[in-house]
């Protein structure tokens, strides 16, 4: 009821029809009472044989099929084998059905197409993660068949190099053996095998040429429509700025300019609370009555001592200062009873 789980059928449905074609194969695994069923339009399916899909989760998987594939070295050309695109998915799509289910729900969003070209089916991505899909046109199908030219000889190559190496390795067994005639006929072979080597080696760079020039049109391609953009946009937004226009514009940005600065000045030049500008030369007046008042307050201070001070005082020579400074205390102690005692004497005989 709410919209989140589809029925098999359905999904198909609502997906171009004259896509499904391709992968009728598949599909026809289903129960033959499911397909009749689908194709009478009878609704009556048993429960346990109907399929349901969860739309937002197959959404979600098909997004990263998208992005798996533009992360992939098969990128570099949109049109790539099925079957290769099967294998790169492998970690996603548990099985056939759901990659099946997957490029069907792209298909619906317009960012691929397939093409069953000589038995073999083909599809192209969309350029972008927002582009819409092209349809499939003779530069693509001629792009694909020169990739599969390159692996067939990239394949057959490295075929031959195996080979060209197994009569190195024959050579050389004979040549131990004795068997000169052999070993001969070995490097014969050696050779022979390495001119096919250097035959497909140029078939090779040929092709590869041809492709890079391919890339490199489309890319060519692509800055043009860019550049052809750029221009319609850049016309749209100069359509109504013209040379005097911006002159005009600036001349009056200038007298604004020229007329603030007037206004600030003006208001510069006011007194606050209507108060005289104050004359520079009293302030000066003033301020050399104050310099010579804090002249006359200054404090004199002595000056300062130019004469060395005297060394420090040892341990011993304070020792025997207060050695005589205790004799001395001891004779004053002494004298001062004899002083206090004739006053004493003279005051009796007085008396």
């Amino acid at each position: 009821r709410r919209g989140k789980l589809q029925r098999e059928s359905d999904f198909m449905a609502s997906v171009d029809s004259s896509w499904i074609s391709w992968g009728v194969g598949v599909f026809i695994l289903k129960p033959l009472k499911w397909t009749l069923s689908s194709v009478l339009g009878d609704s009556k399916i048993p429960e346990e044989e109907e399929v349901l899909i969860y739309v937002e989760l197959l959404q979600e998987k098909a997004e990263e099929v998208y992005r798996l594939y533009q992360s992939s070295a098969l990128s570099s050309h949109p049109v790539v084998a099925l079957s290769e695109l099967r294998s790169l998915c492998a970690g996603l799509c548990p099985d056939e059905r759901t990659f099946y289910l997957l490029l069907l729900q792209l298909q619906k969003e317009k960012r691929v197409t397939i093409l069953e070209q000589n038995g073999e089916k083909i599809v192209k991505f969309a350029r972008g993660l927002h582009a819409k899909v092209s349809p499939m046109n003779d530069v693509d199908i001629g792009v694909y068949q020169l990739m599969q030219s390159e692996q067939l000889l990239s394949q057959k190559v490295e075929s031959l190099s195996q080979e060209a190496e197994k009569c190195k390795e024959d050579a050389r067994s004979a040549c131990r053996a004795g068997k000169k005639q052999l070993a001969l006929r070995c490097l014969k072979a050696k050779r022979r095998t390495e001119r096919r080597i250097a035959e497909l080696h140029s078939k090779l760079d040929a092709v590869q040429g041809i492709l890079d020039r391919i890339y490199a049109s489309q890319t060519d391609q692509m800055v043009f429509n860019a550049y052809q953009a750029g221009v319609g946009a850049l016309k749209l937004s100069m359509k109504d700025v013209t040379v005097e226009r911006a002159e005009n514009l600036v001349d009056q940005i200038q007298e604004l300019c020229d007329t603030q600065d007037e206004v600030a000045q003006t208001l510069a030049g006011v007194g606050i609370n209507g108060l005289a500008e104050m004359d520079t030369e009293e302030l000066e007046k003033e301020l050399d009555s104050l310099l010579q008042d804090s002249a006359r307050d200054a404090v004199e201070l002595p000056p300062v001592p130019q004469q060395q001070l005297n060394p420090p005082i040892s341990d011993a020579e304070l020792e025997a200062e207060l050695e005589k400074l205790s004799v001395s205390a001891g004779d004053v102690a002494q004298k001062a009873p004899s002083a206090s005692s004739e006053p004493k004497t003279a005051l009796g005989l007085n008396l």
